[in-house]
């Protein structure tokens, strides 16, 4: 049900992002199960379902040169981008995790509406309600799972990522 894969992938870019391990971990198994040819009706692939529109403007930022979407299911590649993507988030939102992957869901123009519209956020800084049920789902469940995620990781991800 946690599966931790691709340990020496999450701890560099966890690390190079200034991310939580648990929250990437979370992530990845909300969104592909740990698996690295996932790929969603919507077009969304790899083990972080990286949008193209997301991946074109994430290449572009990151400064990657010569990108080949032929690459988007190695691991190295997919989570890299995908915690650029969740660092990126993490700047915008103050590090607030739940704001972080309601926007990796919905997306970040998404989420900043729903904070400045009193329906949805009483103070501007959190979410009281999320309008759209999906993403309401996928927040409770990435969170969820980071906390079970960071419960299993203290047994130590770098031992995990050696095996």
């Amino acid at each position: 049900m946690f599966p931790i894969k691709y340990g020496e992938q999450i701890i560099k870019y966890s690390d190079k992002y200034n991310l939580s391990p648990g929250l990437v971990c979370a992530v990845i198994n909300t969104e592909s199960r740990f698996k690295t040819d996932a790929e969603s009706h919507k077009g969304a692939r790899g083990l972080m379902q990286l949008m193209p529109n997301t991946i074109d403007w994430a290449v572009e930022n990151m400064g990657i040169k010569n990108f080949s979407y032929a690459t988007i299911e190695d691991p190295d590649v997919n989570i890299d981008i995908g915690c650029w993507v969740l660092n990126y988030l993490s700047k915008q939102f103050n590090g607030n995790e739940e704001l972080m992957a309601a926007a990796y869901n919905a997306g970040i123009g998404n989420v900043k509406k729903w904070l400045g519209d009193t329906k949805y956020s009483s103070n501007g800084e959190y979410l009281d309600y999320i309008p759209y049920g999906e993403t309401e789902n996928y927040v409770e469940k990435v969170m969820s799972y980071k906390t079970i995620y960071e419960i299993i990781l203290r047994t130590d991800l770098y031992e995990i990522a050696n095996n």
